[in-house]
């Protein structure tokens, strides 16, 4: 086998929402020592949930799993208002995970409800964010996972509708649905800024960049995480070969065959190591980085845990 050129992708591996949250847990176990409950996955990373599971952190599907009145941690997807009214009502302690950028969109639901519109959601059912989202007001927030999907949707009023995104959807698809969406409601509002996340966009910008020159791509990330799914669908549109390896044990001899250049990213919710070790394993004699854009985004951790 020829040992390959690797062109690597920056940014790539963690965005601030994840290392804000990631710290939080982190900061808490030291704080406090385990268990520390968590709902659901706090990134959807096998290896993160692992790690932290290590430490003492425990992870839940649901709240009823948490004993009265100790501490929760809600993930970085976001939760329902019906998920924080069950905390309160358990005498729960709750510490919030949320990225900042899926609070922005929780506040926009509530903002166009309140104003009277429909709002469409465009995302993929069964994603923990979504569901945080459509909780803001199920019976005024639809979801839309297609063109097909916004063909067939209907609302009361069409001059009152609003559109929402899922913060880690591939930002070329959400593009073709939103022109569907505009071509059936004219009078369509959205948000000031877009929903996708400037993490979900640089990475599937800088894996566009890498697809073009490589024989073939590898996305480091795990098969829920949806922006890191979303990174392998942008290589693979634009004809290149491209695989989601959740670490090197999902390396594949045959998909060495003929390939001399390797493009490699990672996910937002991925640990730089993986990447690394990813590497070492494809024995590469020339890495070389290709940076689309220089990230320096950080979110402030809840006041809770805070250094004091």
């Amino acid at each position: 086998m020829v040992l390959p050129v690797v062109l690597l992708a920056s940014p790539r591996s963690f965005c601030a929402g994840v290392e804000r949250a990631i710290d939080i847990v982190d900061r808490l176990l030291d704080q406090r020592g385990g268990p520390i409950h968590v709902r659901k996955q706090i990134v959807h990373n096998t290896h993160v949930v692992a790690e932290l599971e290590g430490r003492g952190a425990v992870f839940v599907d649901e709240l009823d799993a948490v004993p009265d009145g100790a501490t929760v941690v809600f993930s970085a997807h976001g939760v329902s208002p019906a998920v924080r009214e069950d905390a309160a009502r358990r005498g729960l302690e709750v510490i919030d995970a949320t990225c900042p950028l899926v609070t922005k969109v929780h506040a926009e639901a509530k903002r166009f409800v309140a104003r009277g519109d429909t709002v469409v959601l465009i995302g993929h059912e069964g994603h923990e964010e979504v569901e945080g989202t459509v909780g803001e007001a199920p019976e005024r927030i639809v979801l839309v996972e297609s063109v097909a999907d916004v063909e067939a949707l209907e609302v009361p009023d069409p001059e009152r509708v609003s559109y929402l995104t899922q913060t880690t959807l591939a930002v070329d698809e959400t593009a073709e649905v939103l022109d569907a969406l505009r071509a059936r409601f004219p009078a369509l509002k959205g948000p000031a800024s877009a929903d996708i996340c400037y993490a979900t966009t640089n990475r599937q910008e800088a894996v566009r960049e890498i697809a073009g020159e490589a024989d073939m791509v590898l996305v480091v990330g795990s098969a829920n995480s949806s922006n890191s799914v979303r990174m392998v669908e942008v290589a693979r549109r634009m004809g290149t070969p491209a695989h989601l390896v959740d670490d090197v044990t999902d390396l594949r001899l045959e998909w060495m065959e003929g390939v001399r250049v390797v493009g490699l990213s990672a996910g937002a919710s991925a640990p730089p190591r993986l990447v690394d070790e990813v590497i070492e394993a494809l024995g590469a004699w020339d890495v070389q980085v290709r940076e689309t854009v220089r990230e320096t985004i950080q979110f402030t951790l809840p006041v809770a845990v805070r250094s004091r």
